[in-house]
């Protein structure tokens, strides 16, 4: 394992990538219900990046390395947030770009990524290794490969969501007890721990992943990465098998654990944010909330930040998870 490289991702990388995204990316709010407070005991700050270009944070660090590859054609592997970032991010750069994409990725998913002008190339994620078949087209077509995490300006992309969440809480004199982001490969709580740390050293920053997918949180627990024992979850976002080779020693250095949330407790949380936020947040993009209101981090006579991760989510689905009354 490499080891944790202060050079690989800082805040003054962060900084750098906040600049190549200024009047790009959207500076999503800081949100927060005060209902939601009264009933929950504390103040809970929401992140709103399902109001991010293409949906999700993914933009960020998706437009900081396309822009870094001096023009050449771009691939990328994406179950769809990234693929849609790194789409959309190559179409503002007039550069070329190929996505790989799981064909049981999410309709709305594979659909934008293909509006945003990419070409889409389909595999079976039970059957076939698709950084195999990246690579293969990366070399076929003498482009650039961007990793959905494993990338240091894709991480210091994805740090612009902790810069935010800084200057926000600074400007309010708010100082957080704790921050969690959602976790697959771990490039975005890499970057938002990174930045947090820098300005909020007593903070406890966080991953959130499904149940059963909680590969950060066993692997920080044991020291070393550890695998998920894979399946299936709502959570589509969230399926990479193990921590990042580049990002886990980072995240090893600077977090303070994992919390874990269920499947009733993420789809209760995408019902929570449309009630009291007024957003609409995939399932992936809840699970730092759904921690929360399921009493895996406590929040009575606290702060807590989310980062609300994305808002991809089939019209069917979140009507279906909607069905039922929100309540916390």
């Amino acid at each position: 394992m490499p080891p944790a490289d202060a050079s690989l991702l800082s805040v003054e990388t962060i900084r750098a990538a906040a600049f190549r995204l200024a009047g790009l990316a959207v500076r999503t709010p800081l949100l927060e219900s005060p209902l939601l407070n009264a009933k929950l005991g504390g103040r809970l700050l929401a992140k709103a990046e399902c109001l991010q270009r293409t949906g999700s944070f993914k933009f960020r660090g998706a437009y900081n390395a396309v822009s870094m590859t001096g023009g050449r054609p771009v691939v990328a592997f994406s179950s769809g947030n990234h693929a849609q970032g790194v789409a959309h991010a190559a179409e503002l750069l007039k550069i070329r770009a190929t996505i790989v994409m799981p064909a049981d990725a999410p309709r709305t998913k594979i659909e934008n990524t293909r509006a945003y002008g990419a070409n889409v190339v389909l595999y079976d994620r039970r059957t076939e290794d698709r950084e195999a078949i990246g690579a293969r087209i990366a070399l076929e077509e003498e482009a650039v490969l961007v990793r959905p995490y494993d990338d240091p300006f894709v991480m210091a992309g994805q740090g612009t969501v902790g810069l935010e969440i800084v200057e926000d809480c600074q400007a309010r004199s708010i100082v957080p007890d704790a921050v969690l982001a959602p976790a697959s490969g771990g490039g975005l709580i890499a970057g938002v721990a990174t930045a947090v740390l820098d300005s909020f050293p007593s903070a406890e920053v966080m991953t959130a992943e499904p149940a059963g997918f909680d590969d950060h949180a066993r692997s920080l627990a044991a020291g070393e990465r550890l695998s998920h024992d894979g399946g299936v979850t709502i959570c589509d976002a969230l399926m990479s098998p193990r921590p990042g080779e580049l990002t886990f020693p980072i995240n090893r250095r600077l977090l303070a654990g994992g919390k874990v949330a269920d499947e009733a407790a993420v789809r209760q949380a995408m019902r929570v944010a449309f009630q009291y936020l007024k957003l609409v947040v995939e399932p992936g993009g809840a699970v730092a909330l759904a921690s929360v209101l399921s009493g895996g981090v406590p929040i009575h006579g606290r702060t807590i930040v989310v980062v609300l991760s994305g808002g991809n989510v089939d019209a069917g689905l979140f009507a279906e998870i909607l069905g039922q009354e929100a309540d916390t």
